[in-house]
């Protein structure tokens, strides 16, 4: 329950400092207005740092690691609480590594638009027939008297444009009731056994018709991997993960990194925490899926919105262009709602609606707000999150983005959202003063 270190923060605020001093001449000190603004930054990070250690020592997460940065750098770092809900456990640091699932779908997302640049992918035209899942898509359409599943062909072809905004029809069953009927009448194995049949469902309603949250991003990786002829593993450790210095991300963790890993811990009925066992990492897998399973450190993701909020460059490396970044962050999903998800696994998820009666939409990768959120955020921020609570949002008109980390099953948990919240308008409280 231990703050981490302040090395980045004070050298940022040493630079203010320095640059407040340069202003008014070399050697005389900031000025009265520049030194309040200074204090009331101070006062807003050390708010958070209160907010996160008050979250941790009334167990409502079992440890958590937060930072934020503008276009300008980093703008808060806090790690508290234990890696693990167990006596002598190790203290949370910038460099644990958490399971950060569904935040992977971003980075398959910009790899993705690397190709469409290239234009060896076409966001409108139908995509490459790699899989007849992708190729002669088939729509549930209900059951027989026997149980058996109904088919019919797709209306349409499934574009990129369809994966990227979870509108091409595929599902998960966590939140589809009969995709998980399909799936154990049919026999399909789990996505845990890193099968490709594993994400072949049929699609719930017809490309372009609807939104719905499922493994459309899995088959965007399956077509990069089948665009670029890498496998998505060394695809993102070329082309993202290297070039931006992510050194902790990655699929498979080496034994020096699962050392420093945080445990997942599932809420009870009760609301109290249970520590999970280390999940077991599929051998030899048939694919890399593109949807959930990497490994990273908030350091690390930070890095990969850093480069995402300052126009697809970061750290001297030009990952995509600035107008592939802007693009990304608009509406793709015209008047189509998004976002809202009735749970068929409680144990898994919760009903998950972030912003409930907002207009909530979809960009080329990620959840899209419309309307100013009330933490603090602009109307076009972008976010989305993992299954294990963990999110972030990049905010591109307050130049901001930020991102928390902690490892509770069910999704969408309350009492984690809650402290989500309050990082984010102590971000803002903060921004306010910089």
């Amino acid at each position: 329950m231990t703050p981490i270190p302040q090395s980045r923060r004070d050298v940022l605020k040493g630079a203010a400092v320095l640059a407040a001093a340069a202003s008014v001449g070399l050697g005389k000190a900031a000025s009265p207005r520049r030194a309040h603004a200074q204090g009331s930054a101070a006062a807003a990070r050390a708010q958070i740092d209160s907010a996160l250690r008050q979250a941790v020592d009334t167990k409502e997460v079992p440890g958590v690691v937060a930072m934020a940065a503008t276009d300008k750098g980093v703008l808060y770092e806090g790690a508290f609480g234990p890696r693990v809900l167990e006596s002598g456990a190790t203290a949370m640091t910038p460099d644990t590594v958490f399971r950060i699932a569904s935040m992977t779908k971003a980075i398959a997302s910009v790899a993705a638009m690397q190709l469409v640049e290239q234009g060896k992918l076409k966001l409108e035209e139908p995509v490459p027939n790699i899989d007849p899942a992708l190729g002669s898509p088939q729509v549930l359409n209900g059951f027989d008297a026997t149980g058996a599943p109904k088919l019919r062909p797709a209306k349409r072809p499934i574009t990129l444009r369809h994966l990227l905004t979870h509108t091409a029809g595929f599902t998960y069953d966590i939140w589809d009731a009969d995709t998980g009927r399909y799936v154990k009448a049919s026999g399909m194995p789990a996505r845990a056994t890193a099968k490709v049949a594993s994400i072949r469902t049929p699609l719930a309603f017809d490309p372009g018709d609807k939104w719905l949250y499922g493994v459309n991003i899995d088959w965007v990786g399956r077509l990069v991997e089948a665009t670029s002829g890498q496998p998505l593993d060394a695809y993102f450790r070329d082309r993202i993960f290297g070039p931006l210095g992510m050194k902790d991300s990655g699929y498979v963790t080496s034994p020096e990194q699962r050392a420093r890993q945080a445990r997942v811990h599932a809420r009870q009925a009760d609301g109290t925490l249970v520590p999970q066992p280390l999940e077991t990492v599929p051998v030899n897998p048939e694919f890399w899926s593109a949807g959930g399973p990497l490994y990273s450190t908030a350091r690390d993701y930070l890095a990969f919105l850093q480069m995402l909020l300052n126009g697809g460059s970061w750290n001297g490396a030009r990952v995509l262009k600035p107008e592939t970044v802007a693009l990304m962050a608009q509406n793709h999903t015209g008047n189509i709602p998004c976002g809202v998800l009735k749970t068929q696994m409680p144990a898994l998820s919760n009903d998950v609606d972030l912003f409930p009666g907002a207009d909530i939409r979809w960009g080329l990768g990620y959840m899209l707000n419309l309307q100013p959120g009330p933490n603090g955020r602009s109307a076009g921020t972008v976010s989305w999150g993992g299954i294990f609570n963990t999110y972030y949002w990049l905010d591109p008109a307050k130049k901001v983005t930020g991102v928390i980390m902690t490892q509770i099953l069910p999704f969408a948990d309350p009492r984690a959202l809650k402290v989500y919240g309050k990082l984010e308008s102590g971000v803002y409280e903060a921004l306010k003063a910089v």
